[in-house]
């Protein structure tokens, strides 16, 4: 009896486990670029997964960028976590509404990633659907072999970049200050 408790316990429990949004982050530079790009730009992003919704929030905050943006999407998946490149998992050629021609800018999108409209449509051919491009980015992304990238008219195969990783709880932390402020930066410029 106590071994059947422990298991709908558990059960129960992971059940919740997943039912939780993932948040992935990624500090956005010119040297993360494979091959390395000498670029000034520099940004954030922040990527929340949420398996139970069957959304992805993508938000993006850049700047310094040496030539106005032109594509950014997310990448998936690499041979090895942290390293090398793959091909574009997310909507080609660019994320919808992303600010183009321009070398700072924010971003803030949610998409449905049950929607072929989300996705790059040779990552659900490979994958097998949108329901695997799903469990493809969703496992990329825990693994470390997916990245987020700004390409520019400077760097037409990517300006900057960054793997999306789960913060740390104090990078966390961190961020929450970052994105107050934006906020609060953003607000008192529409005032």
């Amino acid at each position: 009896m106590t071994r059947l408790l422990s298991a709908v316990v558990l059960s129960l429990f992971a059940g919740f486990a997943h039912a939780i949004p993932i948040v992935y982050v990624a500090s956005l530079s010119g040297p993360n670029e494979s091959p390395p790009v000498d670029s000034p730009g520099t940004g954030f992003a922040r990527v929340t997964f949420d398996d139970t919704a069957h959304t992805m929030r993508v938000e993006v905050t850049f700047e310094d960028l040496v030539g106005p943006t032109t594509v950014a999407h997310i990448h998936c998946c690499t041979a090895t976590p942290g390293v090398s490149t793959a091909g574009v998992a997310t909507t080609t050629p660019t994320f919808p509404g992303f600010p183009a021609g321009v070398t700072f800018g924010t971003y803030d999108q949610l998409f449905d990633l049950t929607l072929a409209s989300s996705w790059n449509s040779v990552f659900i051919t490979a994958s097998g659907g949108t329901a695997g491009a799903e469990a493809a980015l969703a496992t990329g992304l825990a693994e470390g072999r997916a990245y987020l990238n700004v390409h520019s008219s400077f760097a037409p195969t990517g300006e900057i970049r960054g793997f999306l990783a789960v913060p740390e709880p104090g990078t966390l932390a961190l961020l929450g200050l970052a994105l107050a402020g934006l906020g609060f930066a953003r607000r008192r410029t529409v005032e």
